[in-house]
């Protein structure tokens, strides 16, 4: 787990230093640069190496395979191993124990096919001075970031943007982005809270030809979105294949020459990785969560139980508004771009003290996507009785509703008034009410749909095959990325393997979900390993007590940071009009701390990380 950069611009050496330095926190054991002439002149390599497996200095990147093959890479190749074998049968030699030199060898051998035979989270870029031109990937799913500024032949690459945007004179923000942020929480790929830099999107590879400067990218792997499940095995079945290849994902995760931990929030993923952690070593695992005080956020006492049953070394970790605040002082330093999941703050913190004792820790995220287990899969149950009323009783139905002075009769009467079931959707995933924002994002055009508005499968697995393409894509990784190498901590996530995600595609829905009970199968390979008593309420998500918070310790800091004066200089927004949500916060008639946080970000990261650019 590292940060990467590079680029065809003639930078002075000082200046790469300074872009490197800008991550360090990334990859804090070494830092690495190095210049190759090329036919378009200069190309310049960094890397920030957070050293896991071969701790070596053979192993410090920018690395060298075979004289004309260069590489900087970031994240983990988990089957190395077994391909490096492979690759020695045909004749290619090592001189690391590393998983970059596989990456190498592969490519000369497999090409840009190489990518498919990789089971990892990974980006990377290869210079190949034999055919002057520089290849690149990111992992299938889309764990590693990977961010490049494209102007003809001046290309630039890194891990975080922050990097580009250093010594970068041509870039301007996105007024786009901006508005996509306010609709989404987070900017969506490929796009950028810049015009001028992009993201490679996941699944995808791409090559730039030095010789004419042409960039060509490509998918080498997508879900399979268009056929519905073909499993043809029976339920026990399907549960002890599930279980072995959890067992040989969360194996190989377990691998590294630096401590390992499990993060262990109590609830049925991460139990289960920490369950099946347990039984693939004979050392005792560390887990890691954290504890609220405030009421209704306190799942600790769940994570204990779990604990306590496989007798792992757990820590529980303390979190108060002051460490809260102090978290949030430089949450745009890390996350470079507006980002509004709250459950941000708690995993920077998590994060911050699981560093302490271990470099690695595995979670439990990919779960929820892959077997149906968000809130709103549940909520499409309900939402189906009243989609099959005509649209104009569903019209009286919703006036109904919003006259009563609730916040979830207005959410509720916002989902009924839709088209179809597709519609109604989306409506759960966007903010509910965009009245607040001077272009409401309400009828949205993108790529992602695709995975939607089709007829292929049923609404539940089309839903959550558009999760996969956005939600997790574009939040959770992005969170999970920007908060853990912010204390230069790897994070792995079993549920994320391909193999599992590829196999959830396969089962029957009843498998995953079931008269309510969601991620079904997950749970009866759990209750294996832990008891059921402890799992026998409902699903608690991993949030920050802010609701309260902004009406009380941090009520002062709130007015102060979005007066009506700080307003007027955030774009996409009506100013009136979120005083007037924020005054109802206040005095306790409506909820609108996600409102308030998406906007305390986009102000910090305006005030610390957008000065010197205009907006367009």
């Amino acid at each position: 787990m590292c940060g990467i950069y590079g680029t065809t611009i003639p930078y002075k050496e000082q200046e790469v230093r300074e872009k490197l330095k800008r991550t360090s926190f990334r990859g804090p054991d070494q830092m690495g640069l190095k210049t190759y002439q090329s036919i378009l002149g200069k190309i310049t390599f960094g890397h920030n190496r957070l050293s896991i497996i071969d701790l070596d200095s053979r192993s410090n990147q920018p690395l060298e395979y075979a004289k004309n093959i260069h590489i900087v890479f970031n994240g983990e190749i988990y089957n190395f191993k077994e391909i490096r074998e492979i690759l020695k049968k045909k004749g290619h030699s090592f001189s690391t124990t590393s998983d970059t030199e596989v990456i190498c060898a592969a490519y000369l051998e497999y090409g840009e096919e190489c990518v498919k035979h990789f089971n990892g989270m990974f980006a990377f870029v290869i210079f190949d001075a034999t055919k002057q031109l520089l290849f690149g990937a990111k992992d299938r799913m889309g764990q590693k970031p990977f961010y490049y500024y494209l102007n003809g032949k001046d290309f630039e690459f890194s891990s975080q943007i922050s990097s580009i945007a250093l010594f970068n004179t041509n870039l301007t923000i996105s007024r786009n982005s901006i508005q996509e942020y306010l609709a989404w929480s987070s900017v969506p790929s490929p796009h950028s809270i810049f015009n001028e830099i992009k993201k490679l999107e996941d699944g995808h590879s791409f090559t730039f030809d030095l010789q004419n400067g042409v960039f060509k990218e490509k998918q080498y792997w997508d879900i399979d979105y268009l056929n519905p499940p073909n499993y043809k095995g029976s339920f026990l079945s399907a549960q002890d294949h599930l279980e072995e290849l959890l067992s040989d994902a969360t194996r190989i995760r377990l691998f590294a020459d630096v401590p390992v931990g499990v993060f262990l929030s109590g609830g049925v993923d991460s139990s289960l990785i920490a369950a099946l952690a347990t039984k693939s070593t004979s050392k005792k695992i560390k887990t890691f969560c954290v504890r609220f005080n405030e009421k209704g956020f306190n799942e600790s006492h769940y994570a204990q139980q779990v604990a306590d049953h496989l007798d792992t070394e757990h820590e529980v970790i303390d979190c108060d508004y002051k460490e809260g605040i102090d978290l949030l002082d430089n949450f745009s330093f890390y996350y470079d771009e507006p980002f509004a999941d709250a459950s941000a703050v708690p995993s920077m913190l998590l994060a911050k003290h699981t560093k302490k004792q271990v470099t690695v820790a595995l979670s439990g995220d990919g779960g929820d996507e892959g077997f149906l287990g968000y809130h709103r899969y549940n909520w499409i149950d309900k939402i189906n009785i009243f989609m099959k009323f005509p649209y104009p009783i569903r019209k009286q139905m919703t006036k109904l509703i919003t006259s009563v002075p609730n916040y979830r009769f207005k959410v509720a009467a916002n989902v009924i008034d839709s088209k179809d079931i597709e519609e109604a959707y989306l409506k759960t995933v966007f903010s509910p009410d965009q009245s607040w924002m001077s272009t409401p994002n309400s009828n949205p055009e993108f790529e992602e749909l695709k995975y939607l508005m089709h007829n292929n499968k049923n609404i539940y697995e089309r839903a959550a095959n558009f999760d996969i393409k956005t939600y997790l894509n574009w939040d959770i990784n992005q969170k999970v990325d920007r908060a853990s190498m912010a204390y230069s901590l790897e994070t792995r996530s079993p549920f994320l393997d391909y193999r599992i995600m590829e196999f959830a595609q396969t089962l029957p829905t009843s498998f995953k979900y079931k008269s309510g009970n969601q991620k079904r199968i997950l749970k009866e390979i759990l209750y294996k390993h832990v008891p059921k008593s402890i799992f026998d309420r409902p699903k608690a998500g991993f949030a920050m007590p802010f609701k309260v918070w902004f009406r009380e310790d941090l009520k002062e800091f709130v007015l102060d940071q979005l007066s009506l004066e700080n307003l007027n200089s955030i774009p996409g927004i009506k100013p009136e009009v979120i005083s007037s949500m924020i005054e109802s916060h206040m005095n306790g008639s409506w909820n609108h701390y996600p409102l308030i946080w998406k906007l305390l970000v986009l102000k910090q990261w305006l005030d610390k990380n957008g000065k010197g650019f205009s907006i367009q």
